[in-house]
């Protein structure tokens, strides 16, 4: 079909022009800056007057929307012919003409007074959401931490069928409420994400799935691991509780506080192994504590050290969101370096205890678990220092050749102090 240029065309801001939810867009922008406010105002403000109220607490960045950019192609070329545009707002008519006005494309902003108006409406492009869009926003890979929960079985020599169903629904658990909290983050985090070279492809940041859809999916996931947990054990649904507050303190506020956030990253994987303890009914090692304290807190300062420099490639001074500037680096990485060498410490410590006498029957070999772990704590640091590590070094080392090789070492080493 022809257009000339006595034609107006319209197009409406939600599911045309902008591939994602006007009002969850405001709402998670007001959130991530007060969420308290923002909650205060879905509830007071009526439908009309909530994008407006929700821009006052925390404002859109409209720059870095998701936008249907076929359509916007389309417009521009009827606006050149000398053509009328008409953005048609609904109910988010604030957020509408702070749009208008990023875009430079349209004559009129309505809002719901559009009946009288002579247009071509203009339907948008955008795909539903596929399958593995939703399995990238799950961050199924990321599950690789939960089986922290499988340690106190295995450290215990409980290889019984009880113990095994039990860590296992702590690991679905676990995962479902895991993957909840990776959306809210991604939700929390929509405006850093789109400035980030990479981050900026995640679903939710490129307006793959609609917020709105990941705002439910994010609480389905979280009551449907609280009711597992409850099935399991009293102990354990409250460990989840406890790991759910944690990462929701995080996700508002913690994140942005320096040394503080390495903490609790460190305290959040220590936390899946008390929480398989408390599935299981398995007393918990204070060596073993001690060790994944030291040892986590290691790889929360090497994530931390992989996106400061990071940011110093790329020649920003600071990282969105966090507390740090890129002259931390040699500070995070001493945080790193310093925290490994004292886990690899407390596993020397741990092969010379009378428990370790008592429960291996060739305690020595568990000497080669401190020579690989020196090794692949130093190697760890020294990837991240070079550029090469992603933002999380779990992930990595579950992608790294050289890593999965340390570990299939370090459960030899640990079979060897058992049969011989």
């Amino acid at each position: 079909m022809t257009r000339g240029p006595d034609t107006t065309l319209a197009v409406h801001l939600d599911g045309a022009l902008l591939r994602s939810d006007p009002l969850f867009e405001s709402f998670w922008a007001a959130a991530a800056r007060d969420w308290r406010a923002a909650l205060v105002a879905m509830g007071r403000a009526p439908r009309a007057g909530r994008s407006a109220a929700f821009d006052r607490i925390g404002p859109v960045d409209v720059a870095t929307l998701p936008y249907d950019a076929d359509l916007i192609e389309r417009l521009r070329a009827h606006k050149t012919a000398g053509g009328r545009i008409v953005l048609l707002a609904g109910p988010d008519a604030a957020l509408a003409r702070r749009i208008a006005g990023h875009l430079d494309l349209f004559d009129e902003v309505r809002d719901d007074r559009f009946a009288d108006l002579q247009a071509e409406i203009l339907a948008g492009s955008n795909a539903p959401p596929a399958l593995r869009d939703y399995l990238r926003a799950l961050r199924p890979h990321q599950w690789l931490k939960n089986l922290l929960v499988f340690l106190p079985m295995l450290t215990a020599h409980a290889f019984g069928w009880e113990a095994f169903l039990a860590s296992f629904l702590a690991f679905v658990a676990f995962s479902m409420v895991a993957s909840s909290v990776y959306l809210l983050n991604d939700l929390l985090d929509l405006a850093a994400d789109r400035a980030h070279p990479r981050k900026r492809a995640r679903p939710f940041a490129a307006g793959d799935i609609p917020i709105g859809r990941g705002t439910v999916l994010a609480g389905g996931l979280l009551l449907g691991g609280f009711v597992i947990a409850a099935l399991i054990a009293p102990l354990f649904l409250l460990v989840m509780a406890l790991y759910y507050a944690i990462t929701l303190a995080y996700s508002m506020d913690l994140k942005r506080r320096t040394v503080i956030d390495i903490c609790v990253l460190a305290g959040l994987y220590t936390i899946r192994i008390v929480a398989g303890g408390a599935a299981t009914g398995i007393p918990l090692s204070v060596w073993l504590l001690a060790f994944s304290i030291f040892l986590f807190f290691a790889l929360a300062a090497v994530k931390r050290q992989a996106e400061l420099v990071d940011n110093l490639r790329r020649g920003e001074l600071a990282v969105s969101g966090r507390g740090y500037i890129v002259d931390d680096i040699p500070v995070v990485q001493a945080m790193a370096i310093g925290s490994g060498y004292v886990s690899v410490l407390v596993m020397a410590l741990f092969v010379n205890a009378p428990s370790t006498v008592a429960n291996y029957s060739t305690p020595e070999a568990l000497w080669g678990i401190c020579c690989v772990l020196l090794y692949w704590i130093t190697r760890t640091v020294f990837l991240a220092h070079r550029g090469y590590m992603d933002d999380d070094p779990v992930v990595y080392a579950a992608k790294d050749n050289i890593s999965r090789l340390c570990l299939v070492l370090i459960l030899g080493f640990a079979g060897l102090g058992m049969v011989l």
